[in-house]
């Protein structure tokens, strides 16, 4: 199986790992990259060389030259729809990274295009696809803690900081840290909930990473680096810990918010609550949900491990520890990564299909502009799908 890639960054060098690993007969034909001597080296680090692969700086080129198999994109998120509206035009398997959109307007052009395209599009949510998840989604599908009526997620994010040191601060490039975080586990969410959101409230803040350095200031340039926590140097000699970025984490030109949190009604009545922190650091990290019904409550942390189950009428506790916190997205990427391959073997349906990706991002879109509002917005349905006409 031949693929092609659009946009080669940190991401897609990190998940072509996990298809090659597979051994499933997976290889990479092109590449559409606009830095092609950066995408070469990384391509070379893997044995990946010319000619055995083609390198393009125009998306369009590589589609019209290359008979593939499978693409995935994975250029900033801004490019996100418009690549993969190409993509889906000639009806080909897509693994997509998330968000799927950062506008309506990308989640509109998106839903057009899956009216007429067979495309079976694999969104990159790889947290559904976890042991841990699978586990807890077994749990409440048995029915012994009753029907779910209230979940409460958090996600304590130990490296917030590449947020703030990167080009990830940039919002007009990720469409904000609810659609860069929180599509994940709101996705997680609907997910074990098996319901879908009607509607969403949301408050955001930034504390923190905020000042008055000026804009484009990097941490070499500040008189401050020695001393500054978030510079580079200290988090290198001192605290041991990786760099993300060397942009100045106090300056009036970082971006994003760095805690917020979001209700979201479900079409029962019940609802969730999710908050997420992007200071948070070391054990203080956190990232899981607890969903309570009244029977028994079930709970996981990623960072631990584990999950817990309550029972609320007898007294029986029960814990299952598993081993899959140090496997890429928690064991999640080898998931999506059979299941992309399955997709363009044509043998399986995608699990993470393109409504799942719409619907988290309008989720997170409303969230946003309830963040600025204060007040709730309602969740439009999704009804579009590709890979079905």
């Amino acid at each position: 199986m031949k693929i092609g890639i659009i946009g080669y960054g940190t991401r897609m060098h990190y998940f072509l790992d996990r298809l090659l690993e597979l051994e499933a007969g997976v290889e990479v034909a092109a590449v559409a990259d606009i830095d092609t001597a950066k995408a070469a080296k990384q391509l070379a680090e893997k044995g990946i060389v010319s000619p055995a692969v083609r390198l393009y700086t125009d998306a369009d080129e590589m589609l019209a030259r290359e008979a593939l198999d499978g693409v995935m994109i994975g250029t900033r998120c801004a490019l996100h729809a418009e690549m993969a509206v190409k993509v889906m035009r000639l009806h080909l398997p897509l693994f997509l990274e998330k968000p799927v959109g950062i506008t309506f307007a990308d989640l509109q052009r998106l839903s057009e295009a899956a009216e007429t395209s067979r495309s079976e599009v694999v969104v990159s949510f790889p947290l559904r696809n976890t042991p841990l998840v699978k586990l807890t989604k077994e749990i409440v599908d048995s029915g012994r803690l009753g029907t779910i009526e209230h979940a409460q997620a958090v996600n304590n994010v130990p490296y917030g900081g590449v947020y703030f040191h990167s080009w990830y601060r940039d919002e007009a490039e990720t469409g904000g840290l609810f659609l860069q975080k929180a599509t994940h586990d709101l996705d997680c969410l609907n997910y074990l909930i098996g319901q879908r959101p009607v509607s969403v409230a949301a408050m955001a803040s930034k504390q923190v990473f905020k000042g008055n350095k000026p804009a484009g200031l990097r941490c070499g340039d500040c008189e401050d680096n020695r001393v500054c926590p978030e510079s580079p140097y200290v988090l290198q000699k001192f605290r041991e810990e990786e760099v993300t970025g060397d942009q100045c984490a106090f300056a009036v030109d970082t971006g994003n918010h760095d805690s917020a949190s979001v209700l979201i009604r479900y079409e029962s009545g019940m609802h969730a609550v999710y908050s997420q922190n992007f200071y948070s650091r070391k054990a203080a990290a956190r990232r899981g949900v607890r969903l309570i019904g009244y029977d028994g409550t079930a709970e996981f942390d990623f960072y631990k491990d584990e999950v817990n189950v309550f029972m609320h009428h007898t007294r029986r506790v029960e814990n299952y520890k598993l081993e899959a916190a140090k496997l890429p997205h928690f064991g999640g990427d080898s998931a999506l990564a059979l299941n992309f391959i399955g997709v363009m073997e044509g043998k399986e349906k995608s699990a993470t299909p393109l409504s799942m990706g719409i619907a988290s991002a309008l989720t997170c879109l409303e969230a946003e502009r309830s963040s600025k509002s204060d007040a709730f917005r309602v969740i439009p349905a999704v009804t579009a799908e590709a890979g079905t006409r």
